[in-house]
This record gives structure tokens, sequence and C-alpha cells, in this order.
């Protein structure tokens, strides 16, 4: 393992909600992790999913070690990664522990299967990704787990749901396509003409 850790010393502490604040602006694609297996199932919405590496594909997730689903990825090594579709936002709602519902309530209403690992993949996510746990890297209240992806599974659907200043947004390829660029900043060349 190549890893440097340093220390750091700051003057100024950097209060938890200026920091909440100021990630506010960083727009994010909602997933729920899900890890377990049966009825020992649990589930988190996350905006942490990125991608590390095409070859071999994975990715890393961070992950708040206080929550249900942490115990179960570190106990059987594996999660799932669903990305959701605009019209998901019930289910994120549900993973993000709105109502109450804990372990396999969140999994309620929706339909599930299973891959390689056997953790539960969300049938008409617009991705799913079954993953083993490659690595972990714990640093303060979260576990940075880097994940290889042993299958995937995609649908048809471009509409997206992201999260934003505090909400749930949808994002659909097609409509925003369009949108931008009717916005959009000036071509090149008509910068380029400007500069001249």
């Amino acid at each position: 393992m190549n890893s440097v850790v340093r220390t750091i010393s700051v003057d100024r502490t950097v209060s938890a909600d200026d920091f909440r604040g100021a990630m506010r602006h960083l727009t994010g694609g909602v997933s729920v992790i899900t890890a377990g297996r049966g009825r020992d199932v649990s589930g988190m919405t996350v905006t942490s999913v990125s991608s590390l590496a095409v070859d071999p594909p994975s990715l890393i997730v961070s992950i708040n070690r206080s929550a249900s689903s942490w115990p179960l990825i570190q106990r059987h090594g594996a999660f799932g990664v669903n990305m959701l579709t605009a019209d998901q936002s019930d289910i994120a709602e549900r993973f993000a522990g709105k109502g109450g519902l804990k372990g396999v309530q969140r999994f309620a209403g929706a339909e599930w299967t299973t891959r390689a690992s056997g953790v539960p993949l969300l049938v008409g996510a617009l991705a799913a990704l079954d993953c083993e746990v490659e690595e972990v890297i714990e640093r303060h209240s979260h576990a940075i787990v880097i994940g290889r992806v042993l299958d995937v599974v995609t649908s048809q659907r471009s509409a997206a749901l992201a999260y934003w200043h505090g909400e749930y947004v949808a994002i659909d390829r097609e409509e925003d396509a369009a949108r931008l660029a009717e916005v959009s900043l000036p071509s090149r060349h008509v910068h380029a003409r400007g500069l001249r």
C-alpha cells in the first residue's frame, strides 16, 4: 500500500456549518449504497460516489462509520451502488432515513435483484454496480471505500437524480442539453473576434 499520511496544522478552525454551506454548492449525483444479504440488509443515500479507474473498473465511496450499513460492508466485503433516476426521489428519501425506516424496511416498495456478491441491486436504477471491497481507508468519522466493480446493470433511462443546495433536482440529458444550449456562453469564435 502506497500512502502518505501527514499532519497538517491550521491556525483557524473551519466550522462544520461553514463547511456544510460551502459543500451545498457542489452538485452530486444521488446513489443508494446497499449492503448485506437476505433480510440482514441496510442501505444509505449518498452523493459521495466517484469513479477511480477503468482498468480494473473501480470506484470510491465515502461512508460514515456510524451508518447501519458500515458493519455489513465490513462483514461481507461487498456493497451495491444504485444510481437513482430523476423519479426515484422517494427511494432516496427512504434510504436517507425519512420516516424512521431502518434496515430491510427501506427496501419496501421497490424491486431488487442480486448479482455475484449477493447485495441487493435496484431494478430500474440508471445503473446498479455490484462491488467487492478492495481497500478501506479510515479517516475522521468516515471510511473511504475502494470498490472493485464485479458487475454492472444499466437501464435505458436518461434522467438522473442530483442533490444541490439541500434539494433533489432532476437532470435530463435531452431537456437540459437544449436548455444549456440556449443559455450557454458565446462560442470560441465570438470570443476570439472580441479579443482581436
